[in-house]
């Protein structure tokens, strides 16, 4: 499965660029702007992306993200309608 070792990856690369937030209890404390900054800087993002991707991140969480990849690739969604 081409995806599952893209996602495998992805945690990688990130976890690699933010592994070192601060943990507070189940949820891992840090600053917005510090993400966005280092996504646009590290990881080839807009501004804009990184910011619609950080408040994904934070209105819906892993649990109905996971869902959502699943889904995204049944139906072979590669780019969404808002082109980003």
């Amino acid at each position: 499965m081409k995806e599952g070792i893209i996602v495998e990856s992805l945690i990688s690369e990130y976890s690699g660029l933010f592994g070192n937030v601060e943990s507070e209890g189940k949820q891992k404390k840090y600053s917005k702007s510090s993400i966005i900054r280092n996504l646009v800087k590290s990881a080839d993002w807009t501004t804009s992306g990184a910011e619609e991707i950080l408040s994904l991140v934070d209105n819906y969480g892993a649990f109905i993200l996971r869902n959502a990849l699943a889904l995204a690739v049944v139906l072979n969604k590669e780019d969404g309608d808002l082109n980003l």
